[in-house]
């Protein structure tokens, strides 16, 4: 796959511009970090060549010096708050967080509970938390957030939240989503440390929109459809145009509070640091595009992959139909539809010749493979079978998997866990794949191909199983599916 990204570069900047930051203004940076801290999978979508780890690799050059505040807002953790990416609950992630945070050797000094109201599931948490060894701050509601700001800076609004103790000058606030609390959490501090006789200061680690890229270029329109469902949209920063007579992209929200922001800093510091809401973030990563037309071709397609989850999310009911029009209207600004994304009609025309479900792979090299439900595998499956027979160069007709394996996986699925279906899927092939690489030379090779499928990308008839997704999405290839619920037999019958 062609790069469009130097991420070399991208961590020297980046790292560079938050020491800058810090040496300017005081002796402690909170640092907010915008989107996801691990697993960036739209970034580097988007821009090939961008680490999905790139956020952390840049606290890590930059270690000696950081600590870390997990923040959590008490009603995602009582209504049980989904990442639907990687299917865990936003309290689980928390803990995820931190155990990634140790293996890395970066210090927590605490999670906050925001929006505490007792919550009875965030109390049960803050005391797991708490058993754990953790510490746990707890922040209320502060009534009239944030136009109050009387209010809001006295001993009846921030004065009466937790102090969060820090040791180290940056301090990285981060969450397992949006609205958890992080903006509140960082003005929280800038004033019980302003109380306390400390210089401190808040800026914003940023990734999208790209401030220095267009209004309407892709990889923007990309970061609107990502948000459909939160509304965001992308603007002109008209703060930083009549500052400085630049143009500069952000978006609503980061516009809508900035004159809420500006009257806190001013009201703390006697004066604001920043003239706009660009001012604040920390973002480099429009210098560091290499080759602007691949990134525009790779963001038109993560827009029509976003197109294909929305619909996915309406159709489970986890989603309103306004969004899809969003992004519909995204792709004709674009000029782009569905027939794009190559992987799509292929499926779809395996599944009308072959009259059941099917999947099909457009490989990195431009190859189109598909795959289908037999009796002995289903559509991922045999898709990813099939695939790495290509790069293996294997003859199709050639058996990877001896009869002797699939028996037993078979037996073991039906009689012992219960599984109706027959069918292998995903795991199954891999772990009979590699068994039968022990004495197959051919299944052996086809095993060591599953590197070259990353970034590839995948379309399917119907909905997959949870277990089929994740393990693809594992293997990095980017999956979309149409929008249509498998039948099981029980629907079948009611059908018939």
């Amino acid at each position: 796959m062609q790069k469009a990204f130097d991420n070399g570069l991208y961590l020297e900047l980046q790292s560079k511009k938050i020491k800058e930051r810090l040496n300017q203004f005081g002796t402690k940076l909170y640092l907010e970090f915008g989107g996801k801290l691990f697993d960036d999978f739209h970034a580097s979508r988007v821009l090939p060549g961008f680490a999905s780890n790139a956020k952390i690799k840049t606290l890590m050059t930059l270690k000696d010096d950081v600590e870390m505040i997990i923040v959590v807002n008490a009603n995602d953790i009582q209504v049980g708050k989904m990442r639907f990416d990687i299917g865990i609950t936003y309290d689980q992630e928390v803990i995820r967080m931190m155990e990634l945070f140790r293996e890395l050797d970066l210090q927590v000094c605490g999670v906050v509970i925001t929006q505490f109201s007792h919550q009875e599931l965030a109390i049960i948490f803050k005391n797991k938390l708490e058993n754990m060894g953790v510490k746990v701050y707890l922040h209320s509601v502060i009534p009239g957030y944030p136009l109050a700001i009387d209010y809001i800076l006295s001993d009846e609004g921030f004065g009466k939240n937790a102090y969060i103790e820090t040791t180290r000058p940056l301090v990285v606030v981060t969450a397992p989503g949006p609205g958890s609390g992080k903006i509140a959490t960082c003005l929280s501090q800038l004033y019980l440390d302003n109380q306390k006789g400390i210089k401190s200061v808040y800026a914003k680690y940023e990734t999208f929109p790209v401030w220095n890229l267009p209004l309407n270029h892709p990889v923007n329109l990309a970061y609107e459809a990502a948000t459909a469902n939160i509304n965001d949209i992308n603007m002109i920063d008209p703060y930083h145009l009549e500052a400085y007579g630049m143009m500069a992209v952000n978006y609503n929200r980061d516009v809508e509070v900035f004159p809420i922001l500006r009257s806190f800093f001013e009201r703390i510091y006697g004066t604001s640091f920043y003239q706009s809401p660009t001012d604040m973030g920390i973002n480099m990563a429009g210098f560091c595009i290499i080759d602007d037309e691949v990134a525009k071709e790779a963001a038109k397609q993560e827009i029509i992959r976003r197109y294909y989850s929305t619909k996915r999310d309406i159709k489970n009911g986890n989603m309103m139909e306004e969004a899809i029009e969003k992004i519909s209207v995204i792709m004709k600004k674009l000029g782009i539809s569905v027939e794009n994304r190559l992987s799509v009609q292929a499926a779809l025309d395996k599944a009308q010749s072959s009259g059941t479900h099917a999947m099909a792979i457009e490989l990195n090299d431009g190859t189109i493979i598909t795959g289908r439900r037999t009796k002995l595998l289903d559509a991922p499956a045999a898709m990813l079978l099939n695939a790495l027979k290509y790069y293996a160069n294997v003859d199709d007709d050639l058996k990877l998997i001896s009869p002797s394996i699939i028996e037993p996986i078979q037996t073991l699925n039906k009689q012992y866990i219960g599984v109706r279906n027959p069918r292998l899927h995903v795991n199954d092939v891999l772990i009979a794949l590699s068994i039968n690489a022990l004495t197959n030379p051919s299944a052996e090779k086809a095993l060591q191909q599953l590197p070259k499928l990353a970034r590839a990308q995948a379309h399917s008839t119907v909905f997959l199983t949870e277990d089929d997704e994740k393990l693809l999405k594992r293997l990095q290839i980017d999956v979309t599916t149409e929008p249509v619920f498998r039948v099981t037999r029980y629907q079948q019958t009611l059908i018939e």
